[in-house]
């Protein structure tokens, strides 16, 4: 991956990875904001609006960011995205709503602002005309920074970076989940110009196999390899940040429960914590989740082994394997 130094993300994950029956509620009437596709349908079914290769712009954002998670999830063994254009609008409206609002990084709108289609995911979704019977797995992560002149392509990259480099945004790209809406929107103040994305994930009938799996997983290279801003912040993390996060994922009805972990590097073992949902203070980790990171960034372009036990459905396993960190912060 490129080298991604160019600025700061804020992360958010309001209600990350938790299992939705979308509501008939809607959002902001009929229209949608500027530069977003409105799809409404009483008659749409979750699939209906599935394409079979990214439509994304060439040069754009969302682009960059469909094909490095897709890359990651296919080298790990994690379903292969697919675009959906609703879920798409949904996710360009609610990244046109935070430019519009400050440049906020939130997961939910308030009626009334400029832009609001709905008040948090799933009302945004049914307002594109995603349908209310469809039950999803709502994931998502918001994302803002800054720099000089970036194109988009590399703010894709850098939006990527920061959901790969979150304790709990990791989980946001891989997941059983394969449906995917992303939205991107540039704009400029006081000479910095900003870009706002959002991404939201349902689940399809895929699921993990031969799991749990972890992200990263063997040969993985490139990842960020430290995180720095996330809400809520993840316990006993260091005042410089934290390290790359290690995921460890099953199918939405599994347990996952950790019980060891090393991480090795040329100057030795690395300090971990290890999280899933029975101790997790902020309650962000579901049953199927669980993160293993480092309480302290590691090294730029560096090679670590993980090690790492517990149980998967009160079943033993084991995962070994290493990856390498490249330039970009998350």
């Amino acid at each position: 991956m490129k080298n991604n130094n160019y600025g700061r993300f804020t992360l958010t994950a309001s209600a990350l990875a938790t299992i939705l029956a979308l509501a008939a509620c809607g959002g902001g009437g009929s229209s949608s904001p500027a530069g977003s596709t409105s799809t409404t349908s009483s008659t749409q079914t979750a699939t209906s609006a599935n394409v079979a290769t990214p439509q994304y712009a060439a040069s754009s954002a969302q682009l960059a960011i469909f094909n490095t998670v897709d890359a990651y999830r296919q080298q790990c063994g994690f379903p292969a995205l697919t675009e959906n254009t609703t879920l798409d609008a949904s996710a360009q409206n609610h990244a046109i709503y935070m430019i519009d609002n400050g440049y906020a990084v939130t997961d939910s709108e308030v009626s009334g602002n400029t832009g609001y289609t709905g008040a948090n995911y799933v009302a945004r979704a049914v307002e594109a005309g995603y349908p209310s019977t469809a039950t999803t797995l709502g994931t998502w992560g918001g994302s803002t920074g800054g720099s000089g002149s970036l194109t988009a392509p590399q703010f894709g990259d850098l939006e990527a970076n920061s959901w790969v480099s979150g304790v709990y945004h990791v989980g946001v790209l891989f997941n059983t989940g394969s449906i995917v809406g992303i939205g991107e929107v540039e704009a400029s103040a006081s000479g910095t110009t900003f870009s706002n994305a959002d991404i939201f994930v349902v689940q399809n009938t895929g699921a993990v196999a031969n799991g749990p799996l972890t992200f990263p997983c063997q040969g993985v290279t490139g990842v960020p390899y430290d995180g720095l801003v996330e809400s809520p912040t993840a316990p006993n993390v260091s005042a410089s940040g934290w390290g790359t996060p290690v995921l460890v994922e099953g199918n939405l009805t599994d347990t996952i429960v950790l019980s060891s972990g090393t991480m090795t590097g040329p100057s030795g073992n690395v300090t971990l914590q290890l999280l899933d949902s029975a101790n997790d203070p902020n309650g962000e980790l579901k049953s199927y989740d669980a993160v293993a990171y480092p309480t302290s960034p590691l090294q730029p372009n560096t090679t670590y082994t993980m090690s790492i036990t517990g149980t998967y459905n009160g079943t033993a396993f084991s995962r070994s394997f290493s990856f390498t960190t490249g330039n970009s912060q998350g």
